[in-house]
């Protein structure tokens, strides 16, 4: 029997609709189950909406999993994920009760159609780069060349970011 690859990837969860915590809650335990141990997790940030297609706050958290699944793999189970949460795709950036975006999968650098890793808009985000910068400050952007603390500091995002809570885990 050969040796299972751990994969470290990290993803950002979030929505504005329903039980927004309990929905973190779940995607959190669904994650765990279907990817894989759980590393790291951010604070949880209560976010302005990005994009100008919601409304309301969105609750987001950043984590880091350990998994044997392949990047399409992870993308599969995560869309599955979110549609079993309620998600509806009606338009780009607009109202969900669960958005899960792979940042990063180790240092890998992915550009096909239906996948982008990093994820494209990391650098312009501070709802992401907040989060992101606790738990992983250091980490290099493979294709930046900046550490998440580095990016997070070029950012002109000026959207509000604030936290919720503390990690529940």
């Amino acid at each position: 029997m050969g040796l299972i690859q751990k994969n470290t990837v990290v993803l950002i969860i979030g929505g504005n609709l329903g039980d927004r915590a309990l929905l973190i809650a779940e995607t959190t335990k669904k994650l765990i189950d279907r990817v894989g141990p759980l590393d790291k997790s951010s604070s949880i940030y209560e976010t302005a909406a990005w994009g100008g297609n919601s409304e309301g706050a969105y609750l987001n958290q950043v984590l880091v999993l350990n998994t044997s699944l392949s990047p399409n793999q992870l993308l599969k189970t995560i869309q599955n994920i979110e549609n079993e949460l309620g998600r509806i795709r009606e338009e780009k950036w607009g109202n969900r009760t669960m958005d899960i975006d792979i940042l990063y999968y180790n240092d890998l650098v992915i550009s096909e159609d239906h996948l982008k890793i990093p994820h494209p808009y990391l650098p312009e985000r501070q709802f992401v780069l907040i989060p992101l910068t606790e738990i992983l400050p250091d980490q290099q952007h493979p294709t930046l060349k900046l550490t998440n603390r580095e990016i997070l500091a070029r950012c002109q995002d000026e959207s509000s970011v604030d936290i919720y809570q503390k990690s529940p885990f």
